[in-house]
């Protein structure tokens, strides 16, 4: 027979609040990103909704900062993912990647298709309407708001050795094996 171990409650109190802290809070250094809104939840600005399929937006990727970086932060990649798309799986709306390790902010626009505004050996996945760079936020008319969460993943490599053609699934797949921390921001868009 064992004796009965008894564990603090303390711990696991803080173990269990752990587990629910948002993913912009999930890294032990405070790693956050900041975003197009100020708060968690907020809408989504016109700026960054798109100018096709009945939506009138800028079209532009938001200006992103993050702080704290991890130690081991070798690259980063940056995500724009419609969690609410009525796909079945989502839609991923930008995938930027092998932005170098000493970037810790991109500019509005920077998601430009030509990727002109990123730092350079930076790429840009093609995202769910099919091409390179930034796709604004365009839910179906009288959806409920959907949830756009904007990423930012610290890579513990240089660079991912992905194919030009590669398919969102496929970038998303390396960016999650080499992650070390992530943070994010969510804005709310309906229409």
């Amino acid at each position: 027979m064992h004796p009965r171990r008894h564990v603090p409650l303390v711990p696991q109190l803080l173990l269990a609040l752990a587990c629910l802290s948002p993913p912009a809070m999930a890294s032990a250094h405070g790693f956050t990103l900041l975003g197009p809104v100020a708060m968690a939840g907020d809408r989504l600005p016109q700026a960054q909704v798109a100018d096709a399929f009945g939506c009138h937006g800028g079209n532009r990727s938001p200006a992103l900062r993050w702080l704290r970086v991890p130690p081991g932060a070798r690259s980063f990649a940056v995500t724009a993912f419609d969690m609410d798309a009525p796909t079945g799986s989502g839609w991923w709306h930008w995938i930027a990647y092998d932005l170098p390790a000493g970037t810790t902010r991109l500019p509005a626009g920077a998601g430009a298709a030509d990727g002109a505004g990123l730092p350079a050996g930076a790429r840009q996945a093609r995202n769910d309407f099919g091409a390179p760079g930034y796709g604004g936020a365009c839910p179906p008319a009288g959806d409920a708001p959907h949830r756009y969460v904007f990423t930012v993943h610290a890579l513990d490599v240089d660079a991912l050795e992905i194919p030009a053609d590669a398919t969102p699934a496929m970038v998303r797949f390396l960016i999650h094996r080499h992650a070390i921390a992530q943070a994010s921001v969510t804005a709310r868009y309906a229409r």
